[in-house]
């Protein structure tokens, strides 16, 4: 790679073990959720997340997807119809790993209470810290890019394995942006950190060639990360930088 001022990192596959995602976070949400709506039932942080989530629900429903049902609201149902409902819907969204708003903003909420009880830890490769800090003292900026919600990335790199992380990262951008398989997303990113006319010297490292094209196509460099459970890399990654630490970039 030459001449990259700017760092931006993928999560999942990445700096973090897909294993944690799917084995530790997934779960998390799906086996503790009836309590956790039960424990915090009336407080307006959640009363705001499911309204997140009936508003995605009617979207679904509207759209025809199978599986989404209507939330309905507190005039027209009760508490457990309405937590049925979120459980329900929550349930089939993480089957089908939807890159939603409304679902991933929900896990992070969840998440935080895991991540500041202690219950949770960021898990991060060894090989990655050192090069967070050999690229903080050569001056460049880093950034993460995740379909997580940004409080979910800042949770992860907050309370992880390796401390708090955070100070190492100039910004953090999720789906909000747009979508990872689009190069608009990228170049959206670019704009917002003062890059659009320089997006040469922006190194975005991912595991996944999807995201790899459209940050090509935006002017990015690449490199794909290919990491113990990450998916199998096809023969279209070979014209790419395929490392398997942060040591070799």
């Amino acid at each position: 790679m030459t001449n990259y001022d700017t760092v931006i990192l993928d999560i999942e596959g990445t700096i973090t073990p897909i294993t944690f995602v799917k084995e530790t976070l997934f779960p998390y949400v799906t086996s503790g959720l009836s309590a956790f709506l039960d424990r915090t039932w009336e407080t307006d942080e959640l009363k705001k997340q499911i309204e997140l989530l009936r508003e995605q629900a009617k979207k679904d429903v509207d759209a025809k997807m199978e599986q989404a049902v209507i939330i309905p609201t507190e005039s027209e149902a009760s508490a457990e119809q309405i937590k049925s409902a979120v459980i329900e819907t929550i349930s089939w969204q993480m089957k089908a790993d939807r890159k939603i708003g409304a679902l991933k903003s929900f896990q992070g909420y969840m998440w935080k209470e895991g991540y500041e009880s202690g219950v949770l830890r960021g898990v991060v490769y060894d090989d990655v810290v050192p090069a967070l800090d050999q690229w903080k003292a050569a001056g460049k900026k880093i950034y993460i890019y995740s379909s997580g919600s940004v409080p979910a990335q800042k949770l992860l790199v907050g309370y992880s394995t390796k401390g708090d992380l955070m100070s190492y990262f100039s910004g953090y951008f999720d789906t909000a942006v747009g979508l990872k398989t689009e190069s608009a997303s990228y170049k959206n990113i670019a704009q917002q950190i003062g890059k659009e006319n320089d997006t040469k010297s922006i190194l975005f490292v991912t595991d996944n060639i999807n995201e790899i094209f459209a940050a090509t196509e935006a002017g990015y460099q690449v490199v794909i990360s290919d990491r113990p459970g990450n998916a199998p890399l096809g023969p279209e990654s070979k014209q790419f930088k395929i490392v398997t630490s942060f040591k070799q970039i």
